[in-house]
């Protein structure tokens, strides 16, 4: 008898997981206005070129730095979007930040529109082409900044320019809010925050660099998908240091600090952090799993039973969709003795964390002394700073957004999702609940590996729908 009623409740849970599956139907996606857009298109490109020939090449050290390549690319500005240069007033706050503000016809709820205009450096001898010359071969554009981020300036000015030729107005004021420092956790962006707050200005929205319009990273799904971060991971440069007291090669003791460190690494590698399902992967994984193929259904129907098969097949993946759902940890530097047959008075590692918003500095930096267990590292965190908070979807800011994204790129599936890498609108946290996270452009796993690669460069149809991106997007604002 038992075992006729542990079989019908096996075939129960069978019914309930397929039927869940069979019903996980996709939901009814964002509907654009439609609009047909135009604009100089050989503008546009010329000024995306001309934003790359300026080298705004960011660094660590500020005397590396070359400030007239900064002057001179904000000197550029006026001739290459004259348009917007006439109607907004433009103010230039420390450490590179520039704020423009274009007036709408009420001033209760604005939009901030961020890009940054600093790059990172190059190695040109390992490019194919000259990264600061903005050569165009075959439809794409090559140089530093391409992707990484004067695209989307030259996006938002190129719109704006646009709409402003046309006589158009915002129903809100717009601000085009630019930082000279991002790659380098400059200050810019923190001062334009500064300004907003000590003004009260309370943004209705906020759009900054992050996801795009991508192909094949999620399981089972060929469309191409419109993600949309609305959160970012926290980080932390976490250091392992042990001490000694030295001595000769020749004679080692049983453990040295390498060997104390390695097995830190080992322990900590070993022992991943729990996997937390917080909004915008459970948000990612209920939009894109209906649209996966029926064994993806089944799992992405019924998280409520097979959390832990996610759990694995995450860490079996690695990779971003691992990063969705749990705090990484990635060991990037070591250091030991400075000679060759010196055991090490101190040694040190250092990890790269990026943290999942269910976790914190200092759950993170508690976990970490847990799982090495040892008494001989001490763990400290170099540079930190907490997850961003996580901005509503469903709202009316998140449908301008969204609307604009499904009607540039016609066919793809928005999404939410989390962004793992770091941007400056973390810097609003405390500002807007409305902070969205989407480079405005489609690219290729190619393409996205050139971002702060060799080689960087740009199709120009993908510029084209950039603009196109910002025009509809303005004139939802």
């Amino acid at each position: 008898m038992l075992g006729y009623i542990l079989l019908g409740l096996f075939a129960l849970f069978l019914a309930v997981i397929l039927i869940r599956a069979a019903l996980f139907r996709p939901k009814a996606q964002p509907q654009g206005s439609g609009e047909a857009v135009s604009f100089d298109k050989d503008a546009a490109v010329h000024a995306l070129g001309e934003l790359v020939k300026c080298k705004t090449v960011s660094y660590n050290d500020p005397s590396l730095e070359d400030d007239a390549e900064f002057e001179k690319l904000i000197a550029k500005l006026p001739t290459l979007y004259p348009r917007v240069f006439d109607i907004c007033s433009v103010r230039r706050l420390p450490d590179r930040g520039l704020l423009l503000r274009w007036p709408g016809k009420q001033d209760s709820q604005p939009t901030v529109l961020m890009a940054h205009y600093d790059v990172v450096p190059v190695q040109e001898d390992q490019w194919e082409k000259p990264p600061f010359e903005a050569i165009i071969e075959d439809g794409v554009m090559w140089g530093r900044g391409t992707l990484d981020t004067k695209v989307t300036m030259n996006a938002i000015l190129s719109a704006a320019n646009q709409r402003i030729s046309k006589g158009f107005r915002p129903e809100n004021d717009i601000y085009f809010a630019f930082s000279g420092g991002e790659e380098v956790n400059g200050k810019g962006a923190v001062n334009i925050v500064n300004y907003f707050v000590e003004r009260h200005i309370q943004p209705a929205l906020v759009v900054d660099e992050g996801g795009a319009v991508v192909e094949n990273v999620f399981p089972g799904v060929k469309q191409p998908c419109g993600l949309i971060g609305i959160a970012e991971k926290g980080m932390i440069n976490a250091q392992y240091k042990v001490h000694s007291s030295g001595g000769h090669a020749s004679a080692p003791p049983t453990a040295t600090p390498i060997d104390i460190l390695a097995k830190t690494c080992r322990r900590i590698h070993g022992h991943p952090f729990k996997m937390h399902l917080t909004k915008p992967a459970a948000e990612m994984f209920d939009t894109l799993g209906r649209h996966s193929g029926f064994g993806y259904k089944i799992l992405f129907a019924n998280l409520w039973c097979f959390l832990p098969v996610l759990n694995l097949y995450c860490r079996l993946c690695g990779g971003e969709i691992n990063a969705l759902v749990r705090t990484t940890v990635a060991f990037t530097q070591m250091e030991g003795s400075s000679a060759r047959n010196v055991i090490p008075v101190e040694a040190s590692l250092v990890s790269n964390m990026r943290l999942n918003p269910a976790d914190s500095v200092e759950s993170a930096i508690a976990y970490l002394n847990k799982t090495a267990n040892d008494h001989r590292v001490e763990i400290s965190a170099l540079e930190s700073f907490e997850p961003s908070p996580i901005s509503e979807t469903g709202c009316v800011a998140w449908n301008k957004v969204a609307s604009a994204v499904a009607d540039t790129w016609k066919g793809c599936i928005v999404s939410p999702y989390l962004m793992v890498q770091c941007s400056d609108s973390r810097h609003y946290r405390d500002l807007s609940n409305h902070v969205y996270r989407f480079s405005a452009m489609d690219l290729t796993a190619e393409e996205r590996k050139t971002i702060h690669g060799n080689n960087e460069r740009i199709r120009l149809d993908c510029l084209y729908r950039a603009v196109e991106f910002y025009i509809r997007l303005m004139g939802e604002c």
